[in-house]
């Protein structure tokens, strides 16, 4: 092999392992979002069937791509951080157990699962995290409406909206922050959720 053939195979050698490495840096940082588990109490025989709907998110908060803030109206994402999945995605399982925690509720996703009355309806209006103050903080905000089936016509509609203190002024930091926020959130969610519902609809089997 002469001198050129091997400077060749070294550059493209060279060139191959760099761009694995390249490829190794850039890939992305990925997180979920948990609510802290509490005492949860099983739904008993009594518990009224509610229909979830799947969450959506606002512009800019529909995709994985993780939203923080530097000044206003104006959002940014995270170039080598994401969440593992859309939050309105991971959402789901998480405003189920939340419902379900009180016993109160017997929440279901498919109509194709029971008969319900109520059908509860959430958008998720922002979820970022905020340095504009110091510490920063990430700000979780969801719309939610709960519709009468059987009347067609809206119970009741509110708009949540809490901030939690990132213990670390990066993603990771931003991210614990998060789920401090949904879990608050949907707490607070559960309980408006409870006061809208009329009781005289409560399933008697």
């Amino acid at each position: 092999m002469n001198a050129a053939k091997l400077v060749g195979l070294a550059v493209l050698t060279y060139t191959i392992a760099g761009c694995a490495l390249f490829s190794r840096e850039k890939a992305p940082s990925l997180f979920t979002l948990g609510a802290s588990p509490e005492n949860r109490s099983p739904a008993t025989a009594r518990a009224q069937a509610i229909l979830v709907a799947p969450p959506t998110a606002r512009p800019g908060f529909e995709s994985a791509r993780m939203v923080y803030v530097t000044r206003a109206q104006e959002i940014r994402f995270f170039a080598r951080h994401e969440w593992v999945a859309p939050p309105a995605q991971m959402l789901a399982p998480l405003l189920t157990e939340a419902l379900e925690r009180g016993g109160r509720f017997r929440a279901v996703r498919s109509t194709a699962d029971v008969s319900s009355p109520f059908r509860l309806e959430t958008e998720i209006v922002a979820l970022q995290q905020e340095f504009t103050v110091q510490p920063s903080v990430t700000r979780f905000a969801l719309r939610a409406q709960l519709v009468d089936i059987r009347e067609r016509r809206v119970l009741a509609a509110e708009e949540f909206e809490t901030t939690e203190p990132a213990r670390s002024d990066d993603p990771y930091g931003g991210a614990l922050a998060a789920s401090q926020a949904v879990a608050r959130v949907l707490d607070q969610l559960a309980s408006w959720c409870d006061a809208h519902t009329p009781h005289s609809a409560v399933a008697s089997k």
